[in-house]
């Protein structure tokens, strides 16, 4: 009984355990068991790059490289598949980037300019989309004699380093500007190092995507920084012209809730009065054209009206109970013509 008790623990103990280290394996690894979504991009070169590579969005893995194959002779398509409940927009921006310096890359999935509509499953993102990766022969030529100056894991680090901030990652240029500060000491009686150095940066500054973007940027700021500048009493005279106009509709909007509600009662009551005599309405409104071309044809002389009493035949009700009907008739000829003129 001992034993067959001992037995049962101990698989209980075996079927948790594996459990727990199972999903733990899936939580590190970032393994998902849902459905996937496919979809392609368009790269002029996509050395380096193999099926099963990460597709990362701002480092968090949601996907990996399906294949990669030609799509003609200048371009190569590569696909890859995403988790079902991830959705990128039309606008997303492909980047080939390096993991490390042993050569691995990755998908940089990053939104760019246009819609944020989501791209359908399937579609293929074209070449203007895309941005290859950094070209690292060009990128170490130019850095070749401040690397020659360094030991091996200080070039390692700061090649590392150079990687990550030009791939647009954040949070390596604090540390990047860190390992340049403690090198510069060592660096400042090598004239001739530093100055091959400047020289080659023109080769390492063609390798970099979006330049003249980033000056167009940088100027644009300069202007409307300047535009704020000499605008700068306008926009204060400005925002304190809104604060009087909100403390003077506050202050209307105060004298007037009052009246306002009063009002909106007694448009409920009328309507329903209207309702009421919906049919009395009706009536006046049909009969009322014909009564304005009448009138407005006695006006046509002039600002005045002009009549002719023909007859005339009325009911007084006096205030001791007699009853008086006057009547009149008038025999001129103009009267004799119709009752409608």
């Amino acid at each position: 009984m001992k034993t067959s008790a001992a037995l049962v623990k101990l698989i209980v103990f075996m079927i948790v355990t594996s459990i727990l280290t199972l999903f733990l394996a899936a939580t590190i690894g970032n393994i998902t068991f849902g459905g996937k979504t496919r979809y392609s991009a368009l790269f002029s070169d996509v050395t380096g790059l193999l099926p099963g590579n990460d597709v990362r969005v701002a480092g968090v893995r949601i996907g990996q490289v399906d294949s990669i194959s030609l799509a003609n002779r200048k371009l190569a398509k590569v696909t890859f598949s995403l988790d079902q409940k991830r959705k990128i927009p039309q606008s997303t921006v492909i980047r080939l980037r390096y993991r490390n310096l042993v050569g691995e890359r990755y998908l940089a999935v990053t939104e760019g300019p246009g819609s944020a509509e989501p791209l359908k499953a399937g579609s293929t993102i074209p070449v203007t989309q895309t941005r290859n990766a950094l070209d690292l022969t060009v990128l170490f030529n130019g850095f070749r004699p401040l690397f020659q100056a360094l030991d091996p894991q200080s070039t390692n680090e700061v090649a590392f380093e150079l990687i990550q901030t030009l791939q647009g990652e954040g949070g390596t240029l604090e540390a990047l500007m860190q390992r340049t500060a403690s090198l510069t000491s060592t660096l400042a009686d090598r004239d001739a190092v530093i100055g091959r150095v400047i020289t080659n940066l023109s080769a390492v500054l063609d390798t970099l995507d979006n330049g003249d973007q980033l000056s167009q940027l940088v100027l644009q700021l300069r202007r409307l920084a300047g535009g704020f500048a000499q605008d700068r009493t306008a926009i204060g005279q400005s925002i304190v012209g809104i604060n009087d106009l909100t403390s003077a509709t506050t202050s209307l909007l105060t004298d007037i809730r009052g009246p306002l509600r009063t009002d909106i009662a007694q448009l409920g009551t009328l309507a329903g009065t209207l309702d009421t005599n919906k049919s009395t309405v009706n009536g006046v409104l049909q009969r009322l054209p014909g009564k304005l071309d009448r009138i407005i044809g006695t006006a046509t002389y002039g600002s005045w009206f002009n009549f002719y009493l023909c007859g005339f035949d009325g009911r007084i009700v006096l205030p001791s109970g007699a009853v008086m009907s006057p009547h009149f008739v008038n025999s001129a000829a103009r009267c004799q013509r119709g009752a409608g003129d």
